[in-house]
This record gives C-alpha cells, sequence and structure tokens, in this order.
C-alpha cells in the first residue's frame, strides 16, 4: 500500500538522510538516525512475535524518540496507540482494557537495558476486533459518552488522506521547521508532526507548553509553523503583562520566522481571534475545526476567508461533506441551529470492542458530532454549542460521568456531579459538587490521593463544593444545567482545602 504511514516516513527519511528531524530538549535526531533506530526496533518488535495489524502501545510525551517508535511500529506492521507516559495506572489499566495490546513500547525507560520493550497480558483477538484493526495505522483514545474511554481506529489510508489534504492547505517545505506543543497522544499533533517529517521538515518538541518560553522558543528556533489550541493562547495573554505582550509582538515580528499558525481542538472566540492576528501578523492564522473520529480538520477557515466570515469554523474541507439537522432529522434552513453531521473519507474505522457505540455514532451514514451549528448563506458554518455534555477544558474533551465515577470512588464521597463552567483562560473548567456520606466529612488530601490513580490530572476538578444532596428536575432525573445555574450565585459551600490550580495552567 502507498498510503501506509510507515512507507511514507521511510521515504522521506532516506531523501532527507542528513537533515534534522526531530530537536528536543536533550537530543536531536537526524533522519538516517530516525530511520536507524526505527529499523533496530521494527526488528525487536518481529522477533517478539508482533504480527500485522498487532495493537502496541506506545508510551509518549513529545519526545524525539516517541516518533521512532511509531515509525518502527508501522516498519513492523502494527497499530500504535499512544498513551501519555504521564497517565496514572487507572487510565492506562482502561486503555488496556479496550486496545488488549500485547506489548508496550517505551523508548525512555531502560535507556538501551531491554525494558523499551515489555510484553503486556492481553487476551486473544477476537474476529470482530481484528477487522477493525486491519490497515489500521492509530487508536487513539477519547473520552466516551458512557465515562469509559473510545479507542478511535484510524486506517493508514484515512490518516495518510487527511495528511495530503493538510499538505495541500499548508504547503510544507524541508526549510520548514514546525513547533510541536501539542500532545502528540492526540491527533492534533501527531498530524501536525507526521505532516513536517513526511516533506523532510525538522519538528522541534517540547514536552510541555509554557507561556512564557513560547514566544522565545519560535524565534530561537527559526519556527515557520505551530499548531496550539486556543487555550495556550489564552494562558499566553495571561502569564504576561501588557507590555510583555507588546514586546513580545515587536520581537516577532523582528526577528520570527512563523509564516502559518494553525488553531483547533476547541471554539476559537471572535476577540481572542482578533487579538491573535494582530499578536502574529504577518503571519497566517488557519482556524481548524475537526474530530478524532474524522482524522481532524474538517473544517478550516482560512486567512483569505477570515475577512468576509470571521465567527465562523469556515468552510469544509476537501472530501468532507456537512449536513446540519433539527430534531425531526431534517436539514436546516440557513441560519436555524441543528446538529452538525458528517460524511467524509477520512473516517474511523469504529470504536475499538464497542461495536454498538459506533452504530450510536451514525445515523443514515452521517456521524454525528454532538455540535449544534448553523450556516450561512454561503455555506459557512457557525457553532453554536454542544448537544452532548463534555467538558472541553484547554482543548482537552471530558465527559462528566468519568469525573463523577472517580470521585464517587474517593474515600467519603457518596455522590458527585461535575459540569463545566466558563473560563477565560481555559474556556472551561471543571466544578463538581460532592455528597458526603453519612456520618462522614470530606477530606480534600484523601479525594486528591483518591484521583491521582484514576484520571489524568487535566480531569481532576479544579473547584469542589460540598452539599447534602445532587440538584434534580422535573422528573426527578439528575440535573447538571440547574447546578450550572445556582453556582454564579456563590450560595454553594467548597470543600475546605481545595484550591484552584493558576489560572495562567495550560494543559
Amino acid at each position: 500500500m502507498t498510503d501506509r504511514l510507515g512507507l511514507t516516513l521511510e521515504r522521506s527519511a532516506i531523501a532527507h538522510a542528513e537533515r534534522l528531524a526531530l530537536r528536543g530538549d536533550d537530543l536531536d535526531l537526524r533522519y538516517r538516525e530516525l530511520l536507524g533506530r526505527a529499523h533496530a526496533l521494527a526488528a525487536r518488535l518481529s522477533e517478539a512475535g508482533v504480527t500485522d495489524d498487532d495493537a502496541v502501545m506506545v508510551k509518549v510525551s513529545n519526545h524525539p524518540l516517541d516518533f521512532v517508535a511509531f515509525l518502527a511500529c508501522w516498519m513492523a506492521g502494527s497499530v500504535v496507540v499512544p498513551v501519555h507516559r504521564s497517565s496514572p495506572p487507572g487510565v492506562v489499566d482502561g486503555i488496556q482494557a479496550k486496545a488488549h495490546c500485547r506489548y508496550s513500547v517505551d523508548l525512555l525507560a531502560g535507556q538501551g537495558s531491554g525494558a523499551e520493550l515489555s510484553a503486556l497480558q492481553a487476551p486473544a483477538a477476537s474476529a470482530d476486533r481484528s477487522e477493525m484493526l486491519r490497515g489500521a495505522a492509530l487508536v487513539i483514545f477519547t473520552s466516551g459518552s458512557t465515562g469509559l474511554p473510545k479507542g478511535v481506529v484510524l486506517t493508514h489510508q484515512a490518516f495518510a488522506g487527511k495528511l495530503a489534504q493538510n499538505q495541500k492547505l499548508l504547503g510544507l517545505t524541508p526549510d520548514d521547521v514546525t513547533l510541536l506543543v501539542l500532545n502528540n497522544s492526540f491527533s492534533f499533533g501527531i498530524w501536525m508532526a507526521l505532516l513536517a517529517l513526511n516533506h523532510g521538515g525538522t519538528v522541534v518538541t517540547r514536552a510541555k507548553f509554557s507561556p512564557h518560553e513560547f514566544v522565545d522558543t519560535l524565534i530561537a528556533e527559526r519556527v515557520t509553523l505551530a499548531g496550539v489550541v486556543p487555550t495556550m493562547i489564552r494562558a499566553t495573554y495571561g502569564s504576561l503583562t501588557s507590555d510583555e505582550v507588546a514586546l513580545a509582538q515587536q520581537r516577532l515580528r523582528a526577528e520570527g520566522r512563523v509564516r502559518d499558525l494553525v488553531i483547533g481542538g476547541e471554539p476559537l472566540g471572535l476577540d481572542l481571534s482578533v487579538k491573535l492576528r494582530a499578536f502574529i501578523a504577518p503571519a497566517s492564522l488557519y482556524d481548524v475545526y475537526g474530530l478524532t473520529e474524522t482524522s481532524t480538520s474538517d473544517f478550516v477557515l482560512t486567512p483569505q476567508a477570515y475577512p468576509a466570515h470571521p465567527a465562523t469554523i469556515g468552510l469544509p474541507a476537501p472530501g468532507v461533506r456537512y449536513r446540519i439537522t433539527g430534531d425531526s432529522g431534517a436539514e436546516c434552513a440557513v441560519d436555524v441551529a441543528g446538529e452538525l453531521q458528517l460524511q467524509t473519507a477520512y473516517i474511523m474505522a469504529g470504536y475499538l470492542g464497542d461495536a454498538e457505540i459506533t452504530q450510536a455514532a451514525f445515523v443514515d451514514g452521517w456521524l454525528r458530532t454532538g455540535d449544534l451549528a448553523s450556516r450561512n448563506g454561503d455555506g459557512f458554518v457557525t457553532i453554536v454549542g454542544r448537544l452532548k455534555e463534555l467538558i472541553v477544558r484547554g482543548g482537552n474533551k471530558i465527559t462528566p460521568l468519568e469525573v463523577e465515577r472517580a470521585l464517587c470512588a474517593c474515600p467519603g464521597v457518596a455522590a458527585a456531579m461535575a459540569v463545566g463552567m466558563p473560563d477565560p483562560v481555559l474556556g472551561q473548567r471543571i466544578h463538581a459538587l460532592l455528597v458526603p456520606k453519612a456520618g462522614q466529612a470530606l477530606a480534600a488530601d484523601a479525594i486528591r490521593a483518591g484521583l491521582a490513580s484514576a484520571l489524568e490530572k487535566f480531569k481532576h476538578p479544579d473547584v469542589c463544593y460540598v452539599g447534602s444532596e445532587l440538584p434534580t428536575g422535573r422528573t426527578g432525573k439528575l440535573d447538571r444545567g440547574q447546578l450550572q445555574s445556582l453556582l454564579p450565585s456563590g450560595a454553594m459551600s467548597l470543600l475546605a482545602g481545595w484550591t484552584k490550580r493558576p489560572p495562567a495552567q495550560a494543559t
């Protein structure tokens, strides 16, 4: 297959052997070194018995060696299941329960001692699982409506096809330097890095986003392209004084080489869009909207279209069709809001091990996004809300149920309700109402310790309250909307010892 991701990357590595492929905080890799290390690891995987379409868990944290592991897995014919190194054991176990990986790769573990490749316990693959993984390149885990992780299976053909479309949009060359601060356990970060590597460019990786170092890195590394989520930009404005912002803008114009900035993962908002475009000028801003299920980048608001349609997500990318439907299933008229649904050649193979959830994600062959949207007379689409109850915190989509389940497993907690509340930096923050077990007092430290082994840090509540019961609606069902309405009043009791994280922190 000519559209296999490993083959494309291997050809690029051969063609650009002496060029710098990846630059990290502690390691630089030229393309020949990337290829050589990948060949060696692929051989080890094959010797261990990894076969075509086997799922392999790959530990990642935006390190150059992570991409060695990606390439090696694809060379060995296996499917990459990226998992962040900081993920607590409970999260890893939840992913493994769905992925059934027989091996885990972590090229930062052991450093040559043999611990980089470890065997995992996994049941034999069923026929259904084997069929879904046939031709797959990636299984990327996202929050599910049940509160459990969903493994989005993306084929080589789908992801490579979307990369080709993104290349037509951005036109990368070997002279480009791409800054990767987006997590490479998620599709946005993965495609930004692969796009650069497939065309002989250099990827500068940073394990974490730092508002104070962002502009310095853009200038020092002579970055021409970067991908960010709006939270990163809000955090930057929140961390710098107005004088520091002005100085950073002057430095970018005088010393920087940034040509394009790609932003996505959550709504940008018109005010922030205006500020950001002025900040990076004369560089261009591409505002993208997309789902992991569709290999991302389903809509693009290009710099050319922005002046006439500034509050939209733009037009569908090539190979993407959309419709907006009302409750009856009929398509909505112009300027009438309904659910945004997609058809695309770059669609997922399904959710691994979740046939019912996969089926429920589609209606009449259209993927349901869960987003409320409207279109104007020119076909430009605006997102106006969400049907789903997902909390979007810093570009990370979190189900309230996932947070609530973890809270209810903590000492003294009888019931919990989590909601997203607007936040100027992160878009939303997680607020949770806890009901203690009878006769017990809640201790912040004990709850924090319980969450540490069950949830990633960005899913921990920013604010916790204590109450005697959870709010319910007229039918007796739990009502998150009622809680969201109550919180601004300030009448609810805060959990002692539970403090918010600094406003400038981005994850």
